[in-house]
């Protein structure tokens, strides 16, 4: 299978490679500044070292090299919201609209799921239609509107927030 858990040494590189067209060139991250390598493992260690076992996972294409990531985080530090997680998704720029993202998003929410997880977020940067669609697709609703709570390239951003409850309450 061609989705796999993250392995932090041997991927962070390819992560970080992945990630930074998205810093320099979109909002799709508010991220302003690039991601080196060693920066991006460490990173990855402290999502999967969480008592809470986030998933992070990576898609290999055929030559086994990783073309795409997505991860579950933290949303809030407040102890009450440890059942709320939010989700990241990334790929490499030449691999979109290939159902690559898909494939990575079904599995990381069902990962999501089975670890006990209630509700999942994704934060998006406005405009992201690619991101909205991708949100509603797997059954996210858009919950909250954030207007230029973002500032990067010079202009004001809003955030979009999709939800979606993963267990009945």
């Amino acid at each position: 299978m061609p989705i796999r858990n993250v392995n932090a040494a041997t991927d962070a590189a390819a992560i970080a490679a992945i990630y930074a067209p998205f810093i320099a060139d979109t909002i799709i991250t508010f991220e302003e500044e690039p991601v080196s390598a060693a920066e991006m493992q460490k990173r990855i260690e402290s999502i999967v070292a969480s008592p809470l076992n986030y998933p992070y996972i990576v898609y290999e294409n055929d030559d086994g090299k990783v073309i795409g990531y997505a991860y579950g985080s933290q949303f809030r530090v407040r102890n009450a919201y440890r059942f709320t997680v939010e989700t990241s998704l990334y790929l490499d720029i030449n691999e979109q609209g290939k159902g690559v993202g898909s494939l990575l998003y079904k599995e990381l929410l069902k990962r999501l799921k089975d670890g006990g997880f209630h509700s999942a977020l994704g934060v998006v940067s406005l405009p992201n239609e690619a991101s909205q669609r991708l949100h509603e697709k797997f059954g996210f609703t858009k919950c909250c509107h954030l207007r230029e709570s973002g500032f990067k390239f010079g202009k004001w951003i809003d955030v979009g927030m999709w939800e979606l409850l993963l267990q009945d309450s």
